[in-house]
């Protein structure tokens, strides 16, 4: 079996401080995908940065303070990735890609976006690089005979079952019906799979973020934004997965969960 989480820790620092460490020493995962570590590894307490029984590789932003992926391994990978080959992106900490044996693992935190702001605009153009990146990784992949899956906060609901308050965000980033018609084509065209979604078909959520404003978690009021995103191979070899969801509102350790998968492979 093949256990990977994926999680935006909102600070890798913070986070930390509030738990994030006792959970990695805790998890069975083989893989962790982060994304939002905001530091410079050198900003980061050792134990955190380079963790006893993991390979942790970094890809920070230039913009100091912002974004930020990582890659935690039990084993050494054989090729590390930084970007997917677009000049505007690849030292914005947005994507991280690692070989393992037979598998490619990647860590993306794609925009945010907000709109009619630069912000979705850099969303735009970021889904406008990465969709073709995601076809030509996928057809490399396949004629080595591997697989790929990318980890991460995607910042988009495809469907109207993964986030709460669906109609009264109808117009906002995150669910704007050019957003998720791109996402269509993630599961569509490129070739992916959502293996969330593939376990728990016709089931509201589970959701991974909830907002600290209100009482968004108390009441469930979240978003499925994290996903994993599998090539149909690995996919279909998929036997579980789930939302690690804090049992209350102070065990929180970020605004987002990690979510968990498990393969037979």
């Amino acid at each position: 079996m093949l256990t990977i989480s994926t999680v935006n820790v909102n600070g890798l620092r913070a986070a930390a401080r509030k738990g994030y460490a006792q959970w990695l020493a805790g998890t069975g995962a083989d893989v962790v995908c982060l994304q939002e570590v905001r530091a410079e590894p050198d900003q980061i307490p050792g134990e955190v940065r380079e963790p006893a029984g993991w390979h942790a590789l970094y890809a920070p932003a230039a913009a100091r303070g912002r974004a930020g992926v990582a890659v935690l391994t039990r084993r050494e990978p054989e090729r590390v990735q930084v970007g997917f080959g677009v000049t505007e992106f690849t030292d914005s900490g947005r994507y991280l890609e690692v070989d393992l044996p037979g598998l490619t693992v990647a860590s993306l935190y794609l925009p945010s976006g907000e709109v009619g702001t630069e912000r979705q605009e850099e969303k735009e153009r970021f889904m406008a690089a990465f969709l073709p990146y995601l076809v030509s990784l996928r057809e490399r992949a396949a004629a080595a005979g591997r697989e790929v899956l990318v980890c991460g906060d995607w910042n988009i609901a495809h469907r109207e079952a993964d986030l709460k308050n669906w109609k009264a965000n109808r117009k906002s980033s995150g669910f704007l019906p050019e957003e998720r018609a791109w996402l269509d084509r993630v599961f569509g065209e490129a070739g992916y799979a959502d293996v969330v979604r593939r376990l728990h078909p016709g089931q509201e959520g589970p959701y991974s973020w909830w907002s600290y404003r209100g009482r968004a978690f108390d009441n469930d009021a979240g978003w499925r934004i994290d996903y994993h995103v599998a090539t149909g191979p690995l996919a279909e070899r998929a036997v579980k997965a789930y939302v690690e969801r804090p049992a209350s509102h102070a065990e929180r350790w970020s605004d987002h969960a990690p979510v968990t998968a498990v393969f037979d492979v």
